[in-house]
């Protein structure tokens, strides 16, 4: 039987960034010890000792603004509710702003073993735009502390595609994050979300064209890879074993469970979603879930989510559908987007950066 993960979305914020459209509330204390009882009671409904469960995740919101004895208690009710490895990937989002050595050390204790860092940029006037409550100067410190605590495992989130982001900016930023302790970056081209202060003409306008995105995203791909950080995702890079396992868990279509407002699921042949209501989340014996898939995984699906991956997608495993994807090979292989070696395709960088389409022309 297959392993499973377990996902936490910790929905609290100090403040809301104005590009992002997660579920998210203020952070209130009362309202996150209600929160925490109520992750308690949904571990419990969801106990599974059946199998190996090898990743735990912390995903927010700012799942960091919670003290390290909270976070405690939900570790505590998993190690109680599921068998979890001896050698799983513990991961925690986040904040810069959120973390001291004190409190950092005390993560470490009670098991986190990876930390996602939201730093994004490393240029100040960069940062500012995009509404961090952190300097570059203070997200180094977070960084060198948390190595200093023993984490040996840190990931740093890095944004592409600024308003009025060069490739000179984009390059500094790289450098000065690349030569901190850490083992892995998730770099992304920001996306303007419906609904979010960002979705303005004023920010709009200020966004690099489709040509300098392109130039910005091959040129942070380019100084990564030299630098030690491989491609292994679209948006994810890094040093040899130090791959998000959590991560992976999602683009090979292996089972995981959500918990927390939102959150959503893998498991028992079908995709699930907790509603995005904090207080009915806390209000509610078991989170209350819409199903959203009855049947997921299927081959459209699996190629789509393995084609994201640098391994790519493997010919063998999909005989039924091997003919009409070679047919339709040679023109990407001709125009830089994929590469062969006759068993397995994969995608370029150059090809990743069109992923959508170049996905949905090979497999649909």
């Amino acid at each position: 039987m297959s392993s499973l993960g377990l996902y936490f979305h910790v929905p609290f914020c100090g403040r809301k960034c104005g590009y992002c459209d997660f579920y998210s509330v203020c952070y209130r204390k009362e309202q996150a010890e209600l929160y925490i009882q109520a992750v308690l009671r949904n571990i419990r409904h969801y106990s599974d000792l059946s199998r190996c469960t090898d990743t735990v995740y912390f995903g927010g919101g700012t799942p960091s603004l919670l003290v390290p004895e909270q976070l405690g208690q939900i570790l505590d009710e998993a190690k109680d509710s599921f068998r979890l490895a001896e050698n799983g990937e513990i991961t925690l989002e986040a904040n810069p702003s959120t973390l001291t050595l004190e409190k950092l050390q005390k993560l470490r204790e009670i098991g986190i073993n990876r930390l996602s860092i939201g730093v994004q940029s490393m240029n100040d006037e960069e940062l500012s735009l995009l509404g961090r409550t952190h300097t570059a100067a203070r997200a180094e410190k977070a960084v060198l502390e948390a190595a200093q605590a023993g984490f040996g495992n840190i990931s740093c989130d890095l944004m592409i595609g600024l308003p009025g982001q060069t490739p000179q900016l984009l390059g500094r930023s790289i450098e000065k994050m690349a030569v901190l302790p850490i083992q892995h970056i998730s770099a992304y081209i920001l996306k303007i979300e419906a609904g979010t202060p960002f979705d303005c003409d004023q920010i709009r306008g200020a966004l690099p064209g489709e040509d300098a995105q392109s130039e910005l995203y091959l040129k942070a791909v380019e100084m990564l890879e030299k630098l030690g950080f491989s491609q292994y995702e679209v948006s994810n890079f890094a040093k040899p074993g130090s791959e998000s396992r959590h991560n992976c868990r999602y683009w090979k279509c292996l089972d995981y469970i959500g918990i927390g407002p939102s959150a959503h699921s893998c498991c028992g042949g079908k995709r699930f979603a907790a509603d995005p209501d904090i207080q009915r989340f806390v209000e509610s014996p078991a989170q209350p879930v819409t199903v959203t898939d009855e049947a997921p995984c299927g081959f459209e699906e699996r190629a789509m989510l393995l084609l994201r991956l640098r391994e790519g997608l493997l010919l063998s495993n999909f005989p039924e559908h091997r003919k009409a994807i070679e047919r339709k090979l040679p023109p990407l292989i001709k125009a830089g987007y994929a590469e062969t070696d006759g068993e397995r395709i994969w995608l370029t960088a150059k090809g990743f950066l069109m992923s959508n389409s170049v996905i949905t022309y090979l497999i649909f």
